[in-house]
């Protein structure tokens, strides 16, 4: 589906979703009417959804980052009607419908304690909802998605 024009396109894009089709097309050696077509595509086949600002997360005070696994009650269609609540919660940036014992992994990033505490008691206080355990992370050692474009 993708050709190595393609990963070499969205590899540039996912360093810096800024460049220039000028840019692009001299590093490729390709011509630029190319580039522009290859990334109209990209996007229209839903391969390239949007473009993102990395974001230093501390330096705007919200360095409290926590994984939360939820399960909830089944019933038909629950993950969507479960999962559309989840997301709505600001400060929520991960959901993820998962099999296993739990039902849900959801990522979250909070000013503090009291913040997540907040996000936490309004998924909690979903009558779908059975238990949750959170997962306070330390540290973060590596934090990547450029790292899923592995082709």
């Amino acid at each position: 589906m993708l050709d190595e024009i393609d990963v070499e396109i969205i590899k540039i894009l996912q360093e810096d979703c800024r460049a220039s089709l000028e840019y692009i097309a001299n590093k490729l050696a390709v011509p630029k009417s190319t580039i522009y077509y290859r990334i109209r595509r990209l996007e229209k086949d839903g391969i390239i959804e949007g473009y993102y600002a990395k974001i230093n997360f501390e330096k705007l005070g919200k360095d409290f980052l926590t994984i939360t696994s939820v399960r909830a009650k089944y019933e038909q269609g629950y993950h969507e009607k479960v999962g559309k609540k989840i997301c709505a919660i600001p400060g929520v940036w991960g959901v993820y419908f998962v099999f296993g014992e739990n039902d849900f992994i959801v990522m979250a990033r909070s000013k503090n304690r009291e913040d997540y505490l907040r996000k936490l008691e309004t998924i909690m206080s979903m009558p779908e909802i059975e238990r949750t355990n959170t997962l306070i992370v330390a540290k973060v050692l590596k934090e990547d998605p450029r790292e899923g474009l592995a082709l």
